[in-house]
């Protein structure tokens, strides 16, 4: 007889398969009598229990599975035997249990899945047939009551919303969701999918989202349960607020496989989940099958679009891997281009809405900016000239017609590509020869390609030659409202490509107050469809260059209202063209100044030169803000900037600012731009975009900051957040205004509170507001030792004028002796408040400079009631301080001085003066170091 266990157990083996359960059986039990190791004691107890399962012998299985468990936990043969055992013994729900754990630990194991499906569909049988398994499923049956009572289709409607409700939070609660999980939820949530009723499905959908989140386990168990093919198939729908929320459900299930969202440690159960990136390929081959699939919805393709855009390019440049790209160039560059190839007003044309083709364009361009090197931008390049060259067809006008408007959909993403596809032979000749078309869809077509090709000069160039004439007689000729506004935008962008309002004129022959009408026209004409209204603002953005056409512009409130209002939508044109339309009403854009020696060698040369137009001059500029932000601007702005940042670019950002920091030139209307949002909406402004986009919004929050109560203007924790941008206009490389406001604003902030000073001192503006406190500049020096005089009440502040080895004391001293009144109030204020709260400032007070008993005397002597107190309040504070020090100060004309106050008889007015005078003498005579008057 064997006494090794390990031999004993290899014994068993070839017993159990061999198929002699009962010899099988004796060796693992003379194994488990002589084993000591409690890792081979698990695989034994979960081998007999194989035997078990063989015999029949259910409840000695489950008994010994059971055993293996306790030793480990996560022990997945043993889990999967247990739940065999007690299927076979009735007890659905822990076999469910069991099932559920295998197919969290191994996701991709086609067993487990098809396991958990079978008894979840016989769990709900014996439910549904009111069986004893009712009250026997749940160890949580507050669970079971919610799912009852939706599944009823008799409960009513109240009691439902708040199962629906509480089922949700319960969802997003970690042992919430878990008690959802282990109970059949999964299974009983996809039934309430499959009733078809929106406010269930809303529920079902919301709550798999909740459980998801954080759990990368949990999440890839869900993913394979409910089945990518079903996931897509509901995101597919046409229902806005369903489709949303799958889409939220499927963004949770990949920041889960991509290890982001919030990040929590679940043990054994989460360190064995197996690699992802299978699971992300398989969900990102479907989004791009749904992109060109009849059977989705327009919302679908655009929710599949967007989860693209947010998942496939890298979020940090640094990181080197982008192969998530490179898999989406290589299997679904095509599919997108197809997409932004499609005709809406053709018969075969893809369910879309209106932002489905800027949305691929914006991911062409994404995909693109992704790219790390020219071999894989010449891939690209090189996948997207086949594709665009098989379109092309002489004899099938359709087909070429795609051709065209796939390179006008790469126009509006990767730029550079796009010109380079217009290079391709034949393709700005076909432009011209369409807009030439009797077919009013050809014409249609190519006049907006033209459009997206004149952004380049080289090409505008191109179309000036060939296009003009064919837009102007199009424009003239035709009665589709569609093309007609297209021509029109031709035209116009074709005219200002200098920049002025010059080459418009020219182009509109005189006549851009009445284009501008039309534009307005067709903007708040309602029964045009969105796309077509776009193109009127985008037509107004290079109209109102003109000064007579933007005056009008801000006096016609219903097509102002129509145009804040498409500014709501998500389209990056209509963002950007809003944007536009409002620096130039607002004149916010950049202007050079004309040196007049070019002028009259231009005017000599009989060259134009631009001259500024009278209603450009500042008192229109003012009247035009005031209109704007009686219509509301300041709301239409702020919702803009809550735009997502594939529709908000950074030059749009930047424009907003630019217009933003118009608004806020006249202070009597910051208070307008607070209340309308406009604080709230400047902070990520400010932070992001372009660095002459930040600037912009960092002054704008500087002037509000400057004058506002902080808490209205940036309530509870924002207001810290403004700090950051303040603090960046101290540069050097900012112009002076920039630097006093933010001054200013960083005064009234650092006034507020500690935690507000702290935050200041933590963002390093102090080395930066000691700088301008030597500035030459009155006003700037005067607005730094403000700041600096809020800031001294801090103690870490404080702490730095103590310390050895700088000279931040002597220059506040040193400016108490300033001319200026307003520098020395503020220099005093810090020097009386540093030495309140530090001792060791008095004294090193005397050793900083030998002019201090001077300009202290000085300040005690001060026509100035301000300056003058705080003088005194440092002579008590240096007498207070130390014995020795105050015997030197009654040693000089100080006690003079001090005297001469103290006899002054009461007065209301200075009487705040006269008692610290008072204290001084007091504190002397406490000292010993003077008599009082009688005694003498």
């Amino acid at each position: 007889q064997m006494e090794d266990p390990i031999q004993l157990k290899e014994e068993g083996n070839k017993f159990f398969q061999a198929s002699d359960y009962e010899k099988a059986l004796q060796s693992y039990t003379q194994a488990i009598k002589l084993n000591k190791d409690k890792g081979l004691q698990a695989v034994l107890y979960r081998n007999r229990a194989a035997c078990f399962l063989k015999k029949e012998e259910y409840a000695k299985a489950a008994s010994d599975a059971s055993r293996a468990i306790d030793i480990n936990a996560s022990d997945i043969k043993a889990l999967y035997r247990r739940s065999q055992a007690l299927e076979k013994l009735g007890k659905l729900d822990q076999a469910f249990k069991d099932a559920q754990k295998c197919a969290t630990i191994e996701p991709h194991n086609k067993n487990f899945q098809e396991t958990l499906r079978r008894l979840g569909a016989n769990i709900q049988e014996k439910v549904n047939a009111g069986g004893a398994l009712r009250i026997q499923f749940s160890t949580d049956s507050r669970v079971q009551k919610m799912f009852e009572i939706l599944l009823d289709e008799n409960s009513e409607k109240e009691k439902r919303e708040k199962a629906a409700n509480n089922l949700i939070v319960l969802g997003r609660e970690e042992a919430g969701a878990e008690r959802i999980f282990q109970n059949n939820g999964v299974s009983l949530l996809l039934q309430l999918i499959e009733t078809k009723d929106p406010e269930l499905i809303l529920a079902a959908v919301r709550t798999l989202s909740g459980m998801c989140a954080g759990h990368k386990a949990r999440a890839t168990a869900i993913l394979y349960y409910l089945g990518i093919d079903n996931i897509c198939m509901w995101m597919s729908v046409d229902n806005e607020e369903i489709s949303l929320a799958v889409c939220n459900l499927l963004q949770t299930i990949t920041d889960c496989l991509l290890g982001q969202g919030k990040e929590e440690h679940h043990g054994k159960e989460e360190a064995v989940v197996l690699d992802t990136k299978k699971d992300l390929r398989m969900i990102t081959m479907r989004l791009l099958d749904m992109l060109v699939s009849k059977k989705v919805s327009g919302q679908g393709r655009d929710r599949a679009l967007n989860l693209l855009n947010k998942n496939i390019p890298r979020k940090d440049l640094k990181d080197h891997d982008n192969s998530r790209t490179i898999f989406v160039i290589d299997n679904g560059l095509k599919k997108i281009l197809k997409v932004v190839g499609q005709i809406p007003e053709m018969p075969e044309c893809l369910p879309l809405t209106e932002n489905t083709q800027l949305t691929a364009s914006v991911l062409l361009n994404k995909l693109y900016d992704d790219l790390r090197c020219d071999p894989e931008r010449d891939n690209y390049r090189v996948i997207c000239e086949e594709y665009i060259k098989s379109k092309i067809d002489p004899q099938n006008m359709d087909k070429t017609l795609h051709a065209i408007q796939m390179v006008s959909g790469v126009l509006q993403g990767p730029f550079d590509l796009g010109n380079k596809l217009l290079g391709m032979k034949g393709v700005m000749e076909m432009m011209v020869a369409l807009c030439g078309s009797e077919r009013e869809i050809d014409q249609l077509v190519a006049v907006e390609a033209l459009i997206h090709a004149s952004t380049k000069l080289s090409r505008a160039t191109f179309i000036i030659s060939n296009g003009v004439a064919l837009l102007k007689e199009i424009y003239k000729k035709t009665k589709n409202e569609k093309i007609k506004i297209r021509a029109l935008v031709g035209l116009c962008k074709l005219g200002s490509a200098g920049g002025t309002d010059y080459g418009l004129r020219q182009f509109a022959e005189g006549s851009t107050e009445k284009l501008a009408r039309q534009c307005r026209k067709w903007l708040c004409n309602t029964s045009i469809d969105a796309r077509t209204r776009k193109w009127a603002v985008e037509g107004l953005a290079y109209l109102t260059l003109d000064a007579d056409v933007k005056d009008d512009f801000v006096e016609d409130e219903p097509a102002l209202q129509a145009m804040f209002e498409l500014a709501k939508t998500s389209d990056k044109t209509i963002l950007y063209s809003v944007a536009s339309a409002l620096v130039n009403c607002t004149n916010s854009y950049d202007t050079k100044e004309l040196v007049p020696e070019l002028v009259q060698l231009a005017k000599f040369s009989k060259q134009h030169v631009p001259e500024e137009h009278p209603k450009d001059k500042k008192d229109f500029v003012v009247k035009r803000v005031k209109r704007l932000l009686k219509a509301g601007v300041v709301s239409a702005l702020a919702c803009m900037v809550k735009a997502d940042s594939a529709i908000l670019t950074d030059q749009s950002k930047e424009l907003i600012a630019r217009v933003f920091l118009a608004l806020c030139e006249d202070p009597k209307d910051r208070g307008t731009v607070v209340a309308q949002g406009g604080g709230k909406a400047l902070i990520p402004l400010a932070v992001e975009g372009t660095e002459v986009g930040k600037i912009k919004a960092s002054h704008a929050l500087a002037k509000i900051a400057a004058i506002s109560n902080p808490d209205i203007a940036f309530p509870g924790e924002r207001v810290y957040e403004v700090v950051r941008p303040l603090v960046s206009l101290l540069n050097t490389e900012r112009d002076g205004l920039q630097n006093y406001e933010a001054l200013l604003g960083l005064t009234n902030f650092s006034g507020r509170s500690d935690k507000l000073r702290l935050k200041i001192v933590k963002e390093k503006a102090l080395p930066d507001i000691e700088n301008y406190m030597f500035e030459n500049h009155d006003q700037l020096r005067q607005a730094a030792t403000e700041c600096m005089c809020n800031l001294v009440v801090n103690k870490e502040v404080q702490e730095r004028f103590v310390a050895d080895g700088n000279d931040r004391l002597k220059l506040v001293v040193l400016l108490c002796g300033e001319d200026d009144e307003k520098v020395q109030v503020a220099a005093a204020g810090a020097l009386a408040m540093l030495t309140a709260a530090q001792k060791k400032l008095c004294s090193k007070m005397t050793e900083v400079t030998t002019q201090w008993l001077e300009i202290l005397q000085r300040l005690c002597l001060h026509d100035n009631i301000k300056v003058q107190h705080r003088g005194l309040v440092i002579t008590f504070n240096l007498i207070s301080a130390d014995k020795e020090l105050a015997k030197k100060l009654v040693e000089t004309e100080l006690l003079e001085i001090l005297t001469y106050i103290g006899k002054q008889e009461d007065d209301p007015k200075k009487q705040h003066i006269i008692n610290v005078a008072r204290d001084c003498l007091t504190r002397c005579m406490d000292y010993g170091l003077i008599k009082p008057l009688s005694q003498a």
